[in-house]
């Protein structure tokens, strides 16, 4: 260009007009706090004095602090490989299912919830007790499916020489007396609890038929008194589910189930002389639920919930990588004689494989700034056991530790921890733009 030619176009200076509010925004919002937090981690406390860095050197030797480095470890070894397996594996079905929108927006639904929902929503899923927790519920349903989910710990002969029944010698309870095929057999039990008995039925006495032995199982209890011992009267309640046996010999002949009235019945039997027995697993308690909110499933449940999460925001990375792959690779793959198992890992992962590392990587850094699941989800009690680096940094500062000193000291360390993967996700989106 000529000396003393006009510059077409605006002058260069100008660019750092449109510039400067975006600068001041990074300044005010980012670089401001990191600065401050710096200067703040090395005083104490107050603020009042200068301790350099014992703040940090309180975070490598603090318990609880260790504690939540740890869990951490165990978030960074465990959460990102699961979301983006199964990411991977959900981006694969849906190229291969009729309804793959339809799966698509099931599974990235959770993502339209924020954090703290998914927090509470998975806080009811893992309730232990299975009336209230969706988990154990479903358990419970499974388990009942082979077997009755009633038990009665509590039920136990009454405690004098005129009840018909004893406890037995490996447990359970046995009728004291032998019976024939055509009498009735009585099992009174107490001991069980009022809440147990809720919605029983009323025992009703049983009447067998010609060759049956039958009997009936119920607590002989009359509420507000009355009724006579080892009778069955009209208001006391049936023990239902109940397993029944019929010994002859030491052998089990038979087994019946005590039904809705606490009846039960046995049929076909030889003649001969038999022992009626309770076996011990009518009086082992019924499942409680797994404490999934305990100390030692607090934190593969947490886990559990941010999988379900970030699942979907994988799956929709994959796939959109899956359908940047040439079929002609995979077609020719096929065409040589390649299974379909071969064709995924040979040729399918390594071609996702930018993908699944930005997938990896943003899932390690998200896993690292993990607070809303931890607080929301962990009752009180469980929090030191599932504490993070995010939680134990608010809840020294501001949430009753009061201290601001250490707290900024976290906040440095978790950037420390977060700052290599995040250059390694921008490197990759240079990458990937040249």
């Amino acid at each position: 260009m000529p000396a003393g030619a006009s510059r077409l176009g605006p002058p260069p200076t100008l660019a750092l007009w449109f510039l400067l509010p975006g600068a001041l925004v990074l300044g005010v919002m980012v670089i401001y706090p990191i600065i401050y937090s710096i200067y703040r981690s090395l005083y104490d406390a107050g603020g009042g004095t200068f301790v350099g860095a014992d703040n940090y050197a309180t975070i490598f030797s603090d318990s609880s602090t260790l504690t939540t480095i740890r869990n951490n470890l165990i978030w960074v070894a465990v959460a990102p490989a699961l979301v983006t397996v199964i990411g991977l594996v959900f981006a694969v079905l849906t190229e291969r299912i009729r309804w793959a929108t339809a799966f698509k927006l099931v599974v990235f639904m959770p993502m339209a919830v924020s954090l703290m929902a998914s927090g509470v929503i998975f806080r009811l899923v893992y309730e232990q007790a299975p009336d209230r927790g969706v988990a154990n519920a479903v358990i419970t349903s499974v388990t009942g499916l082979f077997g009755s989910d009633q038990g009665y710990p509590d039920a136990r002969p009454r405690e004098n020489d005129q009840s018909p029944v004893a406890p037995g010698q490996g447990g359970g309870v046995v009728a004291k007396q032998p019976a024939r095929p055509g009498q009735a057999v009585l099992l009174p039990l107490v001991g069980v609890k009022p809440a147990t008995l809720a919605s029983a039925s009323t025992a009703k006495a049983a009447q067998p038929g010609p060759g049956d032995l039958a009997g009936t199982v119920w607590f002989d209890f009359t509420q507000g008194g009355g009724g006579a011992p080892n009778q069955v009267d009209g208001t006391e309640k049936a023990l239902a589910g109940m397993t029944v046996e019929a010994v002859q010999n030491g052998a089990v002949k038979a087994t019946a189930t005590s039904g809705a009235d606490g009846t039960f019945r046995f049929t076909g039997l030889a003649p001969g002389d038999y022992q009626v027995r309770l076996p011990q697993s009518n009086f082992d308690a019924a499942f409680g639920g797994i404490p999934w909110l305990g100390p030692t499933l607090i934190t593969p449940a947490i886990i559990g919930a941010f999988v379900w999460v970030w699942a979907g925001f994988a799956m929709v990375l994959i796939a959109a990588g899956l359908a940047a792959i040439p079929r002609d690779a995979l077609e020719a793959a096929r065409i040589d004689g390649a299974t379909e198992w071969q064709v995924f890992r040979k040729i399918t992962v390594p071609l996702l494989s930018p993908v699944l590392l930005v997938v990896f990587v943003t899932m390690i850094i998200n896993t690292l700034k993990v607070f809303d699941l931890v607080f929301v989800i962990a009752p009180g009690s469980v929090q030191p056991q599932a504490n993070v680096i995010a939680l134990e940094m608010w809840r020294v500062s501001f949430g009753g530790g009061s201290n601001q000193g250490l707290g900024s000291a976290l906040a440095i360390f978790l950037l420390v921890l977060v700052l290599p993967f995040m250059i390694i996700n921008i490197r990759r989106f240079r990458r990937d733009n040249q």
